[in-house]
Parts: C-alpha cells; structure tokens; sequence
C-alpha cells in the first residue's frame, strides 16, 4: 500500500494538471455517484490535499471527494481525450480542457461536502498527519505518551493510523532504525534520549522521504536524500555499525532491522527470563 509521502507526491501532480481549471467531462463507476456527474459539470476544482493516506478532492460548489487508493488503487494524469490501455477498471475520470486525472482500481470512494468531512469514520479516527508541517517532535512525544499509546508494541504502533496518519511499512522500518530502537519497545520503556530520537525520526523521515525519494544524490553536501538504510536490505552491512541486516514478519509485515545496533528482537523481560 503507498504511504503518506506517495499519497502526497500523487497529489502534487494532480494539482498541477487539473487545480483551478473547469471541468468539461464528469465520470464515475460506481452507480452511487452518478447523479454527482452533471452536477460537476463546469465546476471547478479549487484543491487537492492528503490526510494520511486519504485524497480529498473540493470542487467549487462545495462537494469534496473522499478517495483512498487501499492497496491497489492508483491516480493517473494524462491528456484530455485520452483512455490508456490498462487492466486496470477505471473508477473516476475528471477531465478539464488539456488535462484529466483518472483513478484506478480503489472501491473506498464517496462524495462528502466541507460540513461533512468531519463525521466521515476514517478521517475521525486518523491522528495528526506525519506530513503536516505544524506538527512538533514534542507534540509527537507527548502523543507516544498518551495512555492509548504508550503501552504498544512500536512495532504495531507505527502502522496505526490513529496514532499518525501516513505511516506504513517501509516508513516503519526506517524510522526505527534511525532511532535506534527495537521494535517490541513500547514508548513507556524509553528514556527521555530515546523518546526524543523516535519523536524526531517519526516526522524527519517521512517529510525525507516526500522532498527527496527518487531525486539523484549528486550533490549531497547539500542536503540529505532519502535512501533506504535496512528496508529490503536484510543479508547486508548497516551502514551505522557494520552488523548484518536481518528480516523477519511483525504485524503481518516484513520488517528489517540491524539487531547490533537496534537491538534484539527479545523483550527485555523475555531476556531477563531467560537468563
């Protein structure tokens, strides 16, 4: 499934194709959103945003589309008049003059308005958004510590979206590692140092990740790109210590980590057991 910093790279080009443009073509697969066809017609699309893994799409008469691309869902942009081949089942087309904006595959689709966004489930339960600027390390930290949270397993905490919205797997893996922390921790076990790297890492890496995945590293005195340290990098050197990358399955996913300087995968009170 993408993760925030897909979702929001998507959303930028959207923006840039259709924001700001009439529409002059209207078209939805489901039967549910049909009567919103004509209704759309000759509006305009004011913005495009993300909230987590979600794309909200605000029209000028004051609809706004809900849409999430779970985990095969795709946007694309191409020209008007255009229908690429694909075997893909087209869920959505919004054309304007030059450009038009399609949406492959998803099913979690509904037309809410600006009143409504707010009792919509998915956008009730998310935290705050990992991508959001006015989001702190501190507000992080004391997130990490709410009762609701601080008890967790890391490991399944940083896929919940109801801690922070845009997390996923790979994001995961990397923000552990650059904190240095196992993931069967829980926040409540941290001391203030520890707290203090995840909290940081918990916003530095997917904001990383959004400005820089996929860019060239030609001048990296310039700043950092991001690159993957142990995600899909199990049998290899961790760039840090030297140990040896490994992978195993938490949460359902594969996870990847260097267990010399992360730690074992043992719980502390497991170990002192088994001494």
């Amino acid at each position: 499934m993408p993760e925030g910093p897909e979702i929001r790279r998507a959303a930028d080009k959207l923006v840039d194709a259709v924001v700001g443009k009439t529409l002059t073509r209207v078209w939805f697969a489901f039967p549910g959103l049909k009567r919103y066809e004509t209704e759309l017609l000759g509006q305009q699309i004011r913005q495009i945003e993300t909230r987590g893994k979600a794309l909200l799409t605000y029209f000028s008469n004051g609809r706004v589309l809900y849409s999430h691309n779970q985990l095969y869902g795709v946007w694309r942009v191409v020209n008007a008049g255009e229908s690429p081949e694909t075997k893909r089942d087209l869920r959505i087309r919004l054309e304007t003059q030059d450009r038009a904006i399609l949406l492959y595959s998803a099913s979690d689709i509904e037309m809410l308005t600006v009143d409504s966004l707010g009792e919509h489930p998915f956008l009730q339960r998310i935290g705050p958004d990992v991508l959001d600027l006015s989001l702190t390390p501190e507000q992080v930290r004391e997130r990490l510590l709410l009762p609701r949270f601080r008890r967790r397993r890391l490991s399944g905490l940083l896929l919940d979206q109801a801690f922070l919205a845009g997390l996923g797997n790979y994001l995961r893996v990397e923000i552990l590692w650059q904190a240095q922390i196992a993931p069967q921790h829980t926040a409540a076990e941290l001391n203030e140092e520890q707290l203090q790297r995840l909290s940081r890492a918990l916003l530095e890496i997917p904001r990383l990740s959004y400005t820089t995945r996929g860019a060239v590293d030609e001048n990296r005195h310039h700043g950092a790109i991001f690159s993957f340290k142990v995600f899909h990098r199990d049998g290899e050197s961790c760039e840090r210590c030297g140990g040896t990358i490994e992978r195993t399955v938490l949460s359902s996913r594969p996870f990847y980590w260097c267990p010399h300087c992360q730690g074992s995968l043992a719980h502390p009170s497991e170990s002192a057991k088994a001494g």
